[in-house]
C-alpha cells in the first residue's frame, strides 16, 4: 500500500494539537509545518516567538508564495513516507499548500478538519498554558488566518470533520473511530 498522510486542519482552539498529540502517542510520525518557521527563526539566532515566527513564515510566503510550507515540507514527508506508512500533518493552513499536497500526493492526502464552536475555541486559548490569548487577540488572530493565510479553505474542503465542542475524550473517541474506518495506522 502506498503511504498515506493525514492532514490536520482547524481554527485555533479547534483541538488540533489535542489530536496531534494522541496521533504521536499511538505511534504515527508527525511532521508540523510550523516547524520549517520555528528552525528558520532558531537558525537566525532569534528568540522564538509569535512575532518572529511571522516575519520567517511571511518572508517565506514572500518568496516561495502562499504554498511555502508545502514546497519547503514535501523533501521531508517524501522521505518519511519511503519509511513508513503512514505521516500525520499538524499545521497545514493555506489554500495553497493544500493544492500544491493534493497534486503532488493525490490520493495519499486525508485532511481531517477539527471545528468546535468560536466562544468555546476563545476559551481554551484563554486558559491554555503557552500563549494564552484573550477573546481581542483570538478574534485577531482568526481575522489574520482566514485574510492573509487562506486557512479557511483547507477546513472547507476537508475530507472528514470532527465536532470538539464536548471534551476530549469525545473528540478522541470521534478520532480513533475515522482512523479505524480509514485503516490508517502507524
Amino acid at each position: 500500500m502506498q503511504g498515506r498522510v493525514l492532514a490536520l486542519v482547524g481554527m485555533a482552539g479547534s483541538g488540533k494539537t489535542v489530536c496531534a498529540q494522541h496521533l504521536e502517542q499511538r505511534g504515527f510520525p508527525q511532521f508540523r509545518f510550523g516547524s520549517l518557521v520555528v528552525d528558520e527563526v532558531a537558525r537566525r539566532g532569534q528568540p522564538i516567538t509569535p512575532h518572529n515566527e511571522r516575519i520567517v513564515r511571511e518572508e517565506f510566503r514572500a518568496r516561495y508564495g502562499m504554498d511555502a510550507m508545502a514546497q519547503l515540507a514535501l523533501p521531508r514527508l517524501r522521505a518519511m513516507l519511503a519509511e513508513r506508512p503512514c505521516v500525520v500533518i499538524d499545521g497545514l493552513y493555506s489554500f495553497s499548500e493544500y493544492k500544491t499536497l493534493q497534486r503532488e500526493l493525490s490520493e495519499q492526502l486525508i485532511v481531517v478538519a477539527v471545528v468546535a464552536e468560536r466562544a468555546l475555541r476563545y476559551a481554551r486559548l484563554a486558559q491554555r498554558p503557552e500563549r494564552p490569548l484573550t477573546a481581542e487577540q483570538a478574534l485577531e488572530r482568526d481575522y489574520q488566518e482566514i485574510e492573509h493565510i487562506e486557512k479557511g479553505g483547507p477546513i472547507a474542503i476537508a475530507d472528514y470533520t470532527l465536532l470538539n465542542n464536548s471534551g476530549v475524550a469525545e473528540l478522541l473517541a470521534s478520532l480513533d473511530a475515522l482512523l479505524d474506518r480509514l485503516t490508517f495506522y502507524p
